[in-house]
């Protein structure tokens, strides 16, 4: 562990966080959003995804949000897309930086969420990367439902090497492996990253974890040990799937740089600023949102919260 510095999160709650929200998030709200995202520290955003909004209707002002992204050099803007006609419009924006590709472990699952087999989800994966090189973007591709399926149980690790080989391939920035339901748990994470390692040990590996029975901060660390070097998190743990029971939500933005900031690796974000947008977010929600930092605070206390409590 002490020759990790520093990770990069990849802040996701104005895609992940919001799209299976029923509440509907107004254009704008998902600026401010982003906005204090970016005020915290966050340097790449996932800031929506280019489907059929009757699938995904808080997806469908996807232009209007990339229309009022903030001028910003040091931001890279990811437009996840599932298909052509997707990566298509998330490059008319003029403002995506870098296309987000899902390719799926499973066929049912694939079938399901993009109408199309496993194999049938990494070759367009593959297709939609070259497509971004030759638009002068870079690319990066999750292999979702990496640890469990909803519809067809365990899925084998040597299918996710399998994936995760044809599609570097291509050529992505990353590929990140994602615990779509949330069923992985911290030996099974590293298992899986040092499979991946011991094939292909130069790429770089993201990973994208769901709370959804408890396990997920342990399986970032398991995962950061394990060499990862990019963790997907939404502000207040907002998210989760549709396919999963009893979702809920990604890994909080602000239990993750709390837990590697007092780890002593770098993050590049501030907790105080994140917890200000959590209490800003849960207000927009109208809801407590699942970070334990929100409910808990920071530590140590500022030297006034002391004095407070004697």
């Amino acid at each position: 562990m002490n020759s990790i510095s520093s990770v990069e999160i990849v802040e996701v709650s104005p895609r992940d966080g919001l799209q299976n929200e029923s509440q509907y998030v107004s254009t704008m709200h998902k600026l401010t959003l982003i906005a204090r995202a970016i005020n915290a520290g966050s340097r790449r955003i996932e800031v929506a995804s280019f489907v059929n909004p009757r699938a995904v209707p808080q997806m469908a002002d996807a232009e209007k949000v990339c229309a009022g992204l903030p001028e910003n050099d040091e931001m890279t803007y990811i437009g996840l897309v599932m298909n052509h006609r997707g990566a298509e419009r998330a490059l008319a924006t003029g403002r995506i930086n870098q296309l987000g590709v899902v390719a799926v472990a499973t066929d049912t699952f694939a079938m399901a969420n993009q109408g199309q087999t496993s194999n049938g989800s990494v070759e367009i994966a593959k297709e939609i990367i070259s497509l971004a090189h030759s638009k002068g973007i870079t690319a990066q591709a999750t292999i979702a439902a990496s640890f469990g399926c909803p519809f067809e149980g365990e899925v084998m690790q040597e299918r996710v090497v399998e994936m995760v080989s044809a599609i570097f391939e291509a050529g992505p920035v990353e590929i990140a492996l994602a615990d779509t339901i949330g069923v992985g748990n911290p030996a099974h994470v590293a298992s899986l990253i040092n499979k991946i390692r011991d094939v292909l040990p130069s790429l770089p590996i993201r990973v994208h974890f769901h709370n959804t029975r408890g396990t997920g901060i342990a399986n970032v660390w398991a995962a950061i040990c394990a060499g990862a070097a990019t963790v997907d998190a939404s502000i207040g743990g907002l998210g989760g799937c549709p396919f999963a029971s009893g979702a809920a939500g990604n890994v909080a933005t602000e239990d993750v740089t709390y837990m590697l900031e007092r780890a002593g690796i770098q993050t590049g974000l501030d907790i105080d600023k994140l917890l200000a947008a959590n209490e800003w977010l849960a207000s927009l929600m109208d809801k407590p949102l699942a970070s334990m930092m929100a409910k808990a605070g920071s530590f140590p206390a500022s030297k006034q919260d002391i004095k407070e409590y004697f």
